[in-house]
This record gives C-alpha cells, structure tokens and sequence, in this order.
C-alpha cells in the first residue's frame, strides 16, 4: 500500500450535491467505497488488463485528482496505477468489465458489453458521492469481438476536449482523468494509420447503463433486476416521485422517475451547449443522467437541428435536433426492461414527465447561460423561441450567440422585445469582455491535435483546456431543479 493513500471511513452522500452539476471539486481524502461488490456476480466479470510497451503520461486532471483523494501521488505512481493498474489501496482487486445488452441506433444487440475498458476502482469524493474510475483502451475482454481493445491517442484527445468543454458548459458528464500514451501502432478506417495509443481512464457518477437493466430482462434475471434497482437508488440517490404519482413507493417506479428527471436536464443541457452526442444508444446511456462515451462528437457551427455528428448516422436519427426525442425513446425502454418489477400505469405515469421536465429545463438552463433571470415559464419560452430564430437568421453558433448577448446586451428586434422586463446575471468575470468565446468546432479540434500528431505539441490542447476552464469560471455553476435547490 502506498503510505499517502490510507483509506478514510466513508461519509453519507448529501442529496443536494446530485444537481450540483459544474460545482468546483473540493480536496478530499482517499475513501474507497467498492459498493459494485454487492452485484458484481451478475453484473460483471474480473479481467486481466493490457500490457502496454511504454507509460508516458498526457494528461492529469488536477481539478478532480485531489476530489477523490489521489492528487499526492507522484507521476510515477499515478502511471503504476492508471496506465499498469496496479490495485488503488483497498479497492477492487481486479477490474471489472461491465455486462449489458443495448440498442444500437434502435436495433436490439445483445452481443456488447464493456469490449475494450472496465471498471477499475470506486471512491468518494469530497461531496460523498460515489464515483467510478472506468477505462477506455485498457485491452481486450470477453466482449471485444472482434475488437482489439485499443484506444487511439486521438481519440483520448477528443475525449479530453469533449468532457472539458460540456463541463464547464454546466452539462452532468464524466471527466477525463487520466491519458497515457503506450507506445503501440494502431490501425483504423477512420483516420490516417498507422495511428498513436493510449489508455484512458474517466472517473464518473457511474456505469450502470438503460442497457444494464435490458440485459437482465432479455434473460429474465427477475432477482437481479430488483437488486440492481435497490442498488442504483442507494448508490444515486434522488427525490421521491410526485404526491400524485401511481405507485410511487415502489423502487422501480422511484427509479424510472429519477431517470426521467436526470434524462430530461441531460437533454437540455445538450440542446443549450449546442452539442451533438452522436450515438445515443441505450447502452450508452447512465442511470445517474450522466453524459459520457465520447466518440464522433460535434459542436454546431450554426443552429441547424438537422446537424448530424457521425458519418454513419445516415438517417439523422441522432441529428441535434432529435436528441431529446432520442433520449425519451431510450427512457422508454428503460421503463420496458422494468416492468417485470412494476405495472404499466405508474411507468407511464412516470415517462410522462419528461417532456414537461424537459421543457422546465430548457428554460431554466437557456437563462442561466444567457445570464437573465428567469421571468417565468410563458416568458421564458418566448425568449426561447426569439433566440432560435436570431441564430437561425444569423446562421450563429450557441456559443456565439451566447457570448454576445450575455446579460441581454447587444439584442436587437424580435429577440429584443423578447428580453424586455429581464434582468441581467452577468458577472463583472474578465470573459465576457473577450472578442471571441471558448468554442470546440471539430477543425479547432484538428489543428490541436495536428500540433500533436506532427511535432508532439502539446501546448494548444493545454491552452485550450485553460480557456475551456476559464469560461466555466465565468459561468459558474448550472441551475437545480427548483425542487432540488436547498
């Protein structure tokens, strides 16, 4: 054991600190809490990780490090642990590679699972919530296929950029934690090969997917599927569903009402970001509503809601505009794989929810990241509307857009008349006097990772991972739920 990793006793979980979405990590002790034990038999199988030919060290999330209690580790044993994964002190002894099913662009796959990471530890961080340490490019597992559980230096860049941005954008997403580059050639279809390696690890609210909970209803594990149910309302704990709801004492119907909640926010957040997930398949989804899996991701140059981030998504099926309605869909099916727990009338009771929940949120997150109080919901819609045209008719961006008019300056016509009677948030922050916002469109991506790639500069991604953090300064924390804020 490592003498600057003792374990500390574990500390209950505030519930406030579930919608704190963008709130500043505080410094914490090291606690483990491997809380995945309870259903790790029918959840997941131990596996062996890749052995890599070199360990050079990319990136270190200092901002979350210190959260769960690993900033003092040395570069050294931050490699022995996060690129050789060598056990964290009293944590799992070996990783964990995830079972599930999923939907795959709405075509049921029960042949997936984690292919190519696994579940490596499990800790709190300094708001008591538990908190998973998942890898991307770790080796192969029993469900690579035909896989070969790499990951490509370039995609650990994008991932990089992705949480950084949608972080500090108040979107509910994982963080990268760690990048090391393992001296492999890798070769893929879908960027010039042979290509650089690494090995990821992204520390999050969790990995149990919609398609954790489809697995086990398609092999009618009905034992499993409640312990898997009792399990996410301990380890996420949320609200009680409405006075009126039906059945809302049972545990799936709590859950699917949860879910819906945390759905609902994560699909506004997407809309009001302005960013484009591009594959949102029930297997890559969170129960805990938490963004992750970043792959041919996009930012709108322009409010397009046809705009579409995977070369491969030839229908549009998760063009920008659709994600909400994409992301209902797979709340559905959730509430499909668990209706061997509960009736149908109090699972509808709660999908039903989410799309006034999701109107609130678009509301409640459209005026935070405008910097005007919200009026009310009447109001608050109109302004919606105004600003959706304004950037239509411009043919401007979110982050554009926002950044000029931030605390209603600078609006003219329709969008004008629609900010009258608001007042403005606006913060006396250094960012909002800049030219130019912080902005991720993907060829701003492929010149930071030309300068990697052809003379292994690092210095654009490092100055881009500042700026990102710098407007995150500026925004402050995303709103709560009216009926979360304490």
């Amino acid at each position: 054991m490592l003498p600057n990793l003792t374990p500390t006793l574990q500390s209950a979980v505030p519930m406030a600190t579930y919608w704190q979405m963008r709130a500043e990590p505080q410094p914490a002790d090291y606690r483990p809490d491997t809380k995945i034990n309870e259903i790790a038999q029918f959840l997941a199988d131990p596996v062996e990780a890749a052995q890599f030919p070199a360990h050079q060290l990319r990136f270190r999330n200092t901002r979350w490090d210190k959260a769960v209690g690993l900033g003092e580790l040395s570069d050294t044993e931050w490699i022995a642990h996060f690129g050789k994964f060598e056990s964290l002190p009293d944590n799992l002894p070996k990783p964990l590679a995830l079972r599930y099913h999923g939907h795959q662009f709405r075509t049921y796959n029960p042949e997936i699972g984690d292919g190519r990471g696994f579940l490596f530890a499990q800790m709190r961080d300094g708001a008591g919530r538990l908190l998973d340490c998942g890898t991307k490019g770790s080796g192969t597992t029993p469900y690579s296929r035909s896989g070969d559980g790499r990951l490509t230096l370039k995609g650990a860049v994008r991932e990089i950029l992705a949480t950084e941005m949608l972080e500090a954008q108040g979107v509910y997403t994982s963080k990268t934690l760690s990048v090391v580059e393992t001296g492999e050639e890798l070769w893929r279809n879908d960027e010039p090969s042979p290509t650089r390696s690494a090995v990821m690890v992204r520390l999050s609210h969790g990995h149990i997917r919609i398609g954790s909970f489809q697995r086990l209803t398609a092999l009618e594990e009905d034992a499993a599927l409640a312990q898997l149910a009792d399990y996410c309302l301990a380890a996420y704990p949320g609200p009680p569903p409405p006075e009126d709801a039906p059945g809302r004492d049972e545990p799936a119907v709590i859950l699917l009402h949860q879910v819906a909640e945390r759905l609902a926010d994560l699909a506004a957040s997407y809309m009001v970001a302005g960013f484009v997930h591009g594959v949102l398949n029930t297997d890559n989804m969170n129960i805990s509503g938490e963004s992750f899996d970043y792959g041919p991701w996009r930012w709108l140059p322009q409010w397009e809601p046809q705009f579409t981030a995977a070369y491969f998504d030839q229908t549009g099926l998760y063009a920008f505009g659709r994600q909400p309605e994409a992301i209902r869909w797979n709340l559905g099916q959730l509430a499909i794989a668990l209706r061997p727990l509960a009736e149908s009338e109090p699972l509808i009771a709660a999908l039903d929810r989410f799309g006034p929940l999701y109107g609130q949120a678009m509301m409640r997150r459209f005026c935070w990241r405008l910097g005007v109080e919200q009026c009310g919901d009447e109001e608050d819609a109109a302004l919606v509307g105004a600003a959706e045209l304004a950037m239509r008719e411009s043919k401007t961006g979110p982050d554009a857009f926002f950044h000029r008019h931030r605390g209603g300056r600078d609006a003219e016509g329709p969008l004008a008349q629609a900010l009258e009677g608001y007042q403005s948030t606006d913060s006396e922050h250094p960012y909002w006097s800049q030219d130019l916002p912080a902005s991720m469109l993907i060829d701003e991506v492929e010149t930071i990772w030309d300068a990697i790639a052809e003379r292994d500069d690092w210095e654009p991604l490092q100055a881009r991972v500042a700026a990102i953090r710098d407007m995150g300064d500026a925004l402050g924390d995303a709103p709560e739920p009216a009926g979360h804020r304490g």
